[in-house]
């Protein structure tokens, strides 16, 4: 398996909600929403969103992904965000998942200049945070070669236009699973596109040597890896691996791999499924004692201490 869908094992996006806007006259709004990865579908017409001081104008057939919900303005072309309005509580009480989007005093008279699909995921926080860390607020970023386009975004538009209008079995399912390629393919034109002279740390993905030693990593976690024992399977001397690895992701291997095993421990006492122990072991600690000690270091509380407050929120 290659390092990017080995690093996506363990991102799962879920509470999927979609809602269809529709865009009259002279619309904007405003939105913020916390922990949340957004997708933009625009179905047709065209529109402004405003992330971060960065303008972008979509048009049919676009997608775009918010990584972290920045907060962020849509508008209509040759309009402002200005006066925007939050649409977050409008969502909340949207009962039949359409949303129409006017501002103008005379709505019967407005026409409609955009149509799109606003898709919301909730995330694991400590699986996402190091990914998110270093994505821009905006995905794709438009070049030269993307174009803000993916080459599968008609097949896509038609699913989920499909999926969105009809009322078929599993169709919250479909458009989980709808968001989860989406993302991949935003984070693929965003990897792709890296320049080699980059201090992002998902430059690893495209090295051919770190490459073969994150995926080691992610895929046995449990191992007891020495830096001599990543570096022949990254096919490089102890000492150059160790500082290419530095050098690119910004900490030494094993700090790297504490740091994915106590992640990866979180999730595991968050999904209630496996006893501390067992828990342990799948995270490569010889003893409970000394995971528990490692664990608390980052999160504050033991691993029995964090899961029952984690059962009571």
């Amino acid at each position: 398996m290659d390092a990017l869908s080995i690093l996506l094992e363990n991102v799962h996006l879920s509470e999927t909600k979609y809602y269809r806007l529709n865009g009259l006259g002279n619309w904007s709004y405003s939105i913020n929403k916390k922990d949340t990865i957004l997708f933009y579908l625009v179905v047709s017409g065209s529109f402004c969103i405003d992330v971060g001081n960065e303008i972008r104008e979509t048009h049919a057939g676009d997608t775009i992904m918010i990584s972290n919900a920045h907060q962020h303005v849509c508008y209509a072309l040759d309009y402002n965000g200005d006066n925007a309005l939050p649409l977050d509580d409008r969502l909340l009480d949207c009962t039949e998942k359409v949303v129409e989007l006017n501002d103008d005093d005379n709505s019967n008279s407005a026409t409609l200049n955009a149509s799109l699909i606003l898709i919301e995921c909730k995330y694991d926080k400590d699986m996402v945070r190091p990914l998110l860390s270093v994505l821009p607020s905006i995905l794709p970023e438009l070049n030269s070669e993307s174009n803000g386009r993916f080459g599968v975004i008609d097949v896509e538009v038609k699913l989920l236009t499909l999926e969105y209008e009809r009322e078929r079995m599993g169709r919250t399912a479909v458009i989980n699973h709808w968001a989860s390629i989406m993302m991949i393919e935003c984070l693929r034109i965003y990897i792709e596109s890296l320049p080699e002279a980059t201090d992002n740390w998902l430059q690893a993905i495209k090295d051919p040597f770190l490459t073969k030693a994150l995926a080691a990593m992610h895929e046995a976690p449990n191992q007891s890896w020495t830096i001599h024992q990543l570096a022949e399977v990254a096919g490089m001397s102890r000492s150059s691996f160790a500082q290419r690895f530095k050098d690119t992701v910004g900490m030494p291997p094993l700090t790297y791999l504490i740091d994915y095993r106590l992640r990866l421990a979180a999730r595991y006492l968050r999904l209630q499924q496996n006893s501390i122990s067992r828990i342990s072991e799948l995270v490569g600690y010889a003893s409970d004692s000394t995971f528990s000690q490692a664990f608390k270091r980052v999160y504050g509380v033991s691993p029995k201490a964090y899961r029952q407050e984690y059962q009571k929120s």
